[in-house]
């Protein structure tokens, strides 16, 4: 297996990844992972068989610009991945506390974890009426965790 780059709209990166793992499921292309990486802008890689299947792709999907004309070297990829360690751990039901945004200072249960896209939806509870709310995880800081 191969390693291909994709060249892509920076800022984009998370949005181009989602298209294309629907188009992969959807019509079966040969393309085993996708990865974007934070530190790479503008950059998403994904590990298939051939560069054809790459190509066919990324055909008709916004803000792919191209795919680079070399393939990665599996050892540079491994330079680029470390693993974080991870701040908070938040679930469904925790009481947490908007840190920024308009409701800044507001008091919100979770109600839905996206963790790919790093949202979190959230219902305001200090208000008349529950709204929704759907943000990054780290506008929140963790006020009560669920009682189990």
């Amino acid at each position: 297996m191969l390693i291909f780059v994709y060249r892509v709209t920076a800022g984009q990166e998370k949005v181009v990844a989602d298209v294309l793992k629907n188009k992969i499921r959807k019509e079966k292309l040969g393309i085993y992972s996708i990865a974007a990486i934070d530190e790479l802008h503008g950059y998403l890689m994904v590990e298939a068989d051939d560069e054809v299947a790459v190509r066919q792709a990324a055909m008709r999907i916004p803000h792919i610009k191209g795919v680079l004309a070399k393939n990665m070297d599996p050892k540079e990829v491994d330079t680029l991945v470390t693993a974080k360690s991870v701040g908070i751990t938040i679930s469904k039901g925790d009481i947490v506390e908007l840190i920024s945004g308009p409701f800044k200072g507001e008091k919100a249960r979770v109600i839905k974890l996206d963790e790919t896209k790093e949202d979190v939806t959230v219902e305001l509870t200090e208000v008349a009426v529950p709204i929704p709310v759907t943000i990054k995880v780290g506008a929140i800081r963790m006020f009560q965790k669920a009682e189990t």
